[in-house]
């Protein structure tokens, strides 16, 4: 394996690194010392030449993608639901509303709070959560990164998703209430 081989391979399982990178906000000359040392590697300018290249290859590719993840949101459409509730349990619940997701042994339902059992065994409960749904173009299922940009844009916002479902077309995003403002503003600022 090449330096360069070597020093790609060592990256692609450190995804801040790999953003720095993308962004160019990372000292190379620093980061080529630590990979050499970690690697073991003597030929420090040709870590450094290597790291360069990979870096510009990033930068490249991500300008590309983020432009195709905003064309897609540019062309999307969002709804806001209020007095949702997010509960996940063992046993199944008797309701004719709502969304319901099977897991090993696990159900999760993402209900109207009027619709909210009386007595239920929840593991799990939030009870006043909101709902936001981004109704997208085909593409999305065809664009890589639209849920990846969508939360790291929320976790930028100390935004706390209680639950996300991409399904198709739609992507729904459960946050707490007192998230639901911030989420909405940031959201509404990329969506169409």
């Amino acid at each position: 394996m090449t330096i360069a081989q070597n020093v790609r391979s060592h990256l692609q399982n450190k995804p801040y690194l790999l953003e720095a990178l993308e962004k160019g906000i990372v000292n190379l000359s620093e980061l080529s010392r630590q990979i050499q040392e970690e690697l073991q590697i003597e030929n420090m300018s040709a870590v450094k030449a290597a790291l360069r290249r990979f870096s510009e290859e990033l930068q490249k590719h991500k300008q590309k993608r983020e432009e195709k993840v905003l064309q897609v949101l540019k062309r999307s459409a969002m709804a806001v639901y209020d007095r949702k509730s997010v509960i996940i349990t063992t046993k199944e619940i008797n309701t004719k509303t709502g969304m319901k997701v099977d897991l090993l042994g696990k159900v999760v339902y993402l209900l109207d709070r009027s619709d909210m059992p009386e007595r239920t065994s929840a593991l799990v409960k939030h009870d006043n959560c909101t709902m936001i749904v981004v109704h997208s173009p085909e593409e999305l299922e065809a664009t890589p990164g639209v849920v990846a940009f969508l939360t790291t844009l929320l976790a930028e916002q100390n935004v706390n998703i209680i639950e996300f479902i991409s399904c198709w077309t739609e992507t729904i995003i459960v946050v707490e209430k007192k998230d639901s403002l911030k989420a909405y503003e940031v959201l509404s600022n990329l969506v169409g």
